[in-house]
């Protein structure tokens, strides 16, 4: 039984990160998407991408090498990741209960990997660890964990009073969407729970972290109360983690490709190029609209649809 714990993080583990995969093959193979034309482009370098302005201002565009900057695209994308801009521009109100939830999420996240990787650093350099470099990451950590559970259940129980007290988010939010943000509180409400009442300095959690990352599969220290509440906040989480990639909050999969594929996507169609060819393959796959006025019933396909009087 000492076990079970560990092997449902191990298997939660390995569904997260084949979801995120599957997530991000389904996103790279969707078919090319319609080009938005919406400037400024954020890797567009030099003075032109601060402007508006974009590479179809040169002469003879299509003959010379294109410039692009992942630099200026990083600059645009990581301020919207952490702090949500355009939420904070667009709906301040979601913004003042979205960020706190998001920030909290990622702080826990950090929490996570300094447990991981402390318990793996104490395993192989146990000396690492010592002195001041210890202390400091001691407090961050704390400070991660701590403000990390506290902010994400401050968020997620406002993302719950926005939706349910709003009449318009109301109408068009899902079951799953509640269910989604209650999950959260119940699982950071147990981790806070468990770290106030038996866990105070991470020491605990800290000797379950190295003994996850070292497959030391040995039972919960402490009595029988303190081990089994361990056991239930491990399984919590490790199930939330699973849970996420599952339903529409692995948006933060799509993000990358939202932005660099769709939004930003401006690369030519020239003869000969990789575009073209892919908007060839496109326009050959059939229409199977029943409208009269296309009258396509999968015996014609875009191009012929593009190419051919329309019926009156």
């Amino acid at each position: 039984m000492a076990v079970i714990p560990y092997i449902i993080v191990y298997v939660c583990l390995a569904v997260f990160v084949v979801a995120v995969v599957a997530r991000a093959i389904v996103w790279l193979r969707m078919p090319l998407h319609l080009r938005w034309e919406l400037y400024p482009v954020a890797h567009e370098p030099g003075e032109r991408g601060k402007y508006g302005g974009s590479y179809l201002e040169e002469t003879d565009w299509w003959k010379k090498p294109r410039h692009s900057s992942m630099l200026g695209e990083l600059r645009v994308m990581v301020p919207e990741i952490l702090f949500l801009e355009a939420l904070f521009h667009h709906n301040r109100p979601m913004w003042w209960r979205s960020f706190p939830f998001h920030l909290g999420v990622y702080l826990v996240s950090a929490a996570t990997f300094i447990l991981l990787g402390g318990g793996l650093v104490a395993h192989l350099w146990p000396a690492a660890l010592g002195g001041t470099p210890g202390d400091l990451l001691h407090w961050l950590l704390l400070g991660c964990a701590y403000g990390g559970l506290v902010l994400g259940i401050l968020g997620a129980l406002g993302l719950l009073q926005r939706r349910w007290s709003n009449v318009t988010m109301r109408d068009f939010s899902t079951p799953a969407d509640f269910l989604n943000l209650v999950f959260f509180v119940v699982a950071f409400g147990a981790a806070l729970a468990y770290l106030v009442v038996v866990d105070h300095d991470l020491s605990r959690s800290a000797a379950f972290a190295g003994q996850l990352v070292t497959f030391s599969l040995v039972p919960f220290a402490g009595t029988v109360f303190e081990a089994a509440f361990l056991g239930v906040v491990v399984v919590l989480l490790a199930l939330l983690v699973a849970y996420i990639p599952l339903t529409h909050m692995s948006h933060f999969v799509g993000k990358y490709f939202a932005y660099h594929a769709i939004r930003w996507r401006d690369a030519p169609t020239v003869r000969g190029s990789k575009e073209e060819q892919t908007i060839e393959g496109l326009l050959k796959q059939p229409v199977t609209w029943g409208a009269p006025h296309i009258a396509a019933e999968g015996r014609k396909n875009w191009l012929d649809l593009a190419t051919e009087e329309m019926k009156k």
